[in-house]
């Protein structure tokens, strides 16, 4: 569903939310080999309507493409930002749900009729969300394009620099930024008239992300790194062309267009910014708001019955965690445990970033004898973990990047380590099942890989399914053989707590008026996090409605089906099995995936 320019993996939201997704949020695309439009729908009409929807999708989202390792269009860099672009989207939208209509539906098999009403579904989320005027808000603090463009210029992301073709499409790029940025200010302009505009808190951090970007010396840049790291296999010629190539680019687009957006960031759009905190206060708010429920859970829950249901999710939590508290011996609140846990020397044993990573490691080395007895298939894409970029590790969270369907580019969990020396080890074997294996890693690689699947099905994302998925990749802690110290165990209950707390502070942030201070408060009261982290996890619902919301949602629709077939199935019932069918579809709605799951359990 998303892209990187085109809106921003991953990450986790549409094409048409925010307009500005990037590949990190690529969560959901991961690599089209070469282009290819294969479609293995029985259905001949069916499979022509697939592949001519997947190719014209690539042409329309050039950084979609480039994400999926589709290097065709690595040049081309339309500009999202124009009502034409968005006129253009919407006639592509049309243009394929009429082609729809066209298949008689009934007349499918079962497999066809599923990548039938997947795609209905997509058609139809996107033009709703096209509809509205997220437009106006192109640039946040955590998901904007201003961040990803930096990324993959820097050689670190999904833009490949391995032949000079590679270092000349990305030169393109490159020029065609400030038209980009031109046509974002206007959109804030327009949104600043129109009282479409971010929180003042989200503003103040996108400002120093901006100046961060602009260097004195060009060859400082961070869009100079392929520079210093061409090949050897380049001729001395070719060096010393893209050397002046990139000097120039960098000195004339990126420099002078991030410095045009900092000068509107401050000047203009930091005093015009809201002193609210939700999306409600908006002319449309609670339209707006409703979509992102829609889009970012799959379901048709309301705002009032997300808040409950938090409610209800971290009352059970709580409960939890004191019996954890209790069996550790610590007899004081639970908000005192959770101070000491955060304070204690003992949890945070590190000294340099690569003890940090090593440990990754071993839970990895601990689970994998575990996994063959819950899974029916492995992913072949290799795996990776890194170091987050030092540009972007300051605001970012623990992710995973996709890797390539060809295998050429690994998977990669990325770990934000600013200091070694506090990194709290609490919590690290949860966030490895969720972020890494069988989390991550195992959902966006299968699907990739799986030959059975439309190409188009290869690399959509809802953010309901995929961190559904890997948040009830949390709950088989045990079951894989981690969690045996306590303070795991507290570290996955934690996790469990901080996405029950979004669902109260995000519903209560845009439907019911609660400040950002009140979220910040009880976000502290109810889990083990700092002041700091607390504000940059609020900030971050502020800044994208409604995503938070799809973690625990699919995990508890995940549950409840897997509880459904253990009961329903009873010695017949398979986990590894029911995995499988979880994974072998890919990404789609929990309405579909239920579906797909009642057809299984009925043969």
């Amino acid at each position: 569903m998303l892209s990187m320019l085109d809106i921003c993996c991953t990450m986790k939201a549409t094409k048409y939310v925010f307009t500005l997704l990037f590949s990190a949020a690529v969560l959901l695309f991961a690599a089209c080999n070469n282009g290819a439009n294969n479609s293995t729908a029985a259905n001949a009409d069916l499979a022509k309507l697939f592949s001519a929807y997947w190719e014209e999708n690539l042409q329309l989202y050039p950084f979609q493409a480039t994400a999926i390792g589709d290097n065709r269009y690595n040049d081309q860099f339309p500009n999202n930002q124009t009502d034409s672009f968005r006129k253009k989207e919407m006639a592509f939208i049309d243009k394929y749900l009429a082609e729809l209509q066209k298949i008689n539906a009934n007349s499918l098999n079962a497999s066809d009729k599923e990548s039938y009403d997947l795609l209905a579904y997509e058609l139809n989320i996107n033009k709703e969300g096209l509809q509205l005027p997220f437009y106006k808000m192109p640039i946040n603090q955590f998901w904007s394009f201003t961040l990803e463009f930096p990324q993959l210029g820097s050689g670190s992301g999904n833009q490949p620099f391995k032949s000079v073709a590679d270092y000349e499409n990305f030169s393109k790029r490159m020029k065609l930024f400030p038209a980009w940025v031109d046509s974002a200010i206007g959109n804030m302009r327009s949104g600043i008239a129109s009282k479409y505009i971010l929180p003042k808190a989200l503003v103040e951090k996108i400002i120093p992300q901006i100046k961060s970007v602009l260097t004195i010396d060009p060859t400082a840049n961070i869009f100079y790194t392929p520079i210093k790291n061409m090949p050897d296999s380049f001729s001395a010629d070719n060096k010393e062309k893209l050397k002046n190539m990139y000097f120039f680019n960098i000195s004339n687009s990126i420099i002078p267009a991030y410095s045009k957006l900092r000068t509107f960031m401050e000047k203009e759009y930091l005093p015009a910014s809201r002193s609210t905190s939700g999306i409600g206060a908006l002319p449309e708010g609670s339209k707006m708001y409703n979509y992102l429920i829609h889009l970012y859970t799959t379901t048709n829950l309301t705002a009032d019955s997300v808040y409950n249901l938090g409610l209800q999710q971290v009352a059970s939590l709580r409960a939890e965690m004191e019996k954890v508290k209790t069996e550790v011996g610590y007899t004081g609140t639970l908000e005192a445990f959770f101070t000491s846990l955060n304070n204690d020397a003992t949890f945070q044993p590190f000294k340099t970033p690569k003890q940090i990573l090593d440990s990754f490691w071993s839970c990895k080395k601990t689970i994998d004898p575990k996994l063959a007895t819950m899974f029916l298939h492995t992913p072949t894409t290799k795996f990776e973990i890194r170091q987050t970029e030092a540009f972007r590790q300051a605001s970012a969270s623990a992710e995973y990047n996709a890797g390539s369907e060809d295998g050429t580019r690994p998977g990669v969990f990325y770990v934000p380590i600013i200091d070694a020396l506090k990194f709290n080890a609490i919590g690290m074997e949860t966030l490895f099942l969720h972020e890494a294996i069988p989390g991550h890693h195992y959902q966006i690689s299968l699907q990739q890989e799986n030959k059975s699947l439309p190409q188009f099905r290869k690399f959509i994302d809802y953010s309901a399914y995929a961190e559904g998925w890997a948040l009830y990749t949390e709950t088989l802690g045990k079951e894989l053989g981690l969690y045996k110290n306590p303070y795991q165990y507290l570290g996955h209950l934690s996790d469990a707590m901080h996405r029950a707390i979004r669902l109260v502070v995000d519903a209560g942030i845009h439907s019911k008026g609660m400040s950002r201070e009140e979220a910040i408060t009880y976000m502290m009261a109810n889990e083990r996090i700092t002041k700091d982290e607390a504000t940059a996890e609020i900030e971050r619902y502020m800044a994208i409605p409604g995503q938070a919301l799809s973690y625990m949602v699919g995990k508890i629709t995940i549950l409840r089906m897997r509880a459904k077939y253990e009961k329903q199935l009873g010695a017949k019932f398979s986990l590894a099995e029911f995995h499988d069918q979880l994974l072998n579809g890919g990404n789609m709605p929990l309405g579909l995936l239920e579906k797909k799951l009642e057809r299984w359990s009925s043969n």
